[in-house]
């Protein structure tokens, strides 16, 4: 099966990085589902939760504004400022 490469990154600091099978966040146009194999993309993130599904569960963290791309499987999210003590990873 295939993976997503995720990195989530905050302003100061690399907040979670690993494999993941999905990917969810909220964008300024709307959620956002990010399996392996999508297109390129880059979209602004508003305040949310970000879902990133991995073999150990779901890991949640909430983030204010920044960017999400994804290229290749890899996924980057990248805010200002990251919550990820429900992240459970």
């Amino acid at each position: 099966m295939s993976r997503l490469q995720v990195e989530l990154v905050a302003a100061d600091r690399k907040v979670w990085e690993g494999e993941a099978t999905s990917v969810s966040a909220r964008s300024v146009d709307g959620d956002l589902g990010i399996l392996p194999g999508h297109q390129p993309l880059l979209a602004i993130l508003g305040a949310g939760e970000v879902r990133i599904h991995h073999e150990g569960g779901v890991g949640k963290a909430t983030v204010d504004v920044g960017f999400l791309s994804v290229n290749h499987d890899t996924v980057m999210i990248v805010a200002e400022d990251v919550d990820a003590t429900a992240l459970g990873a």
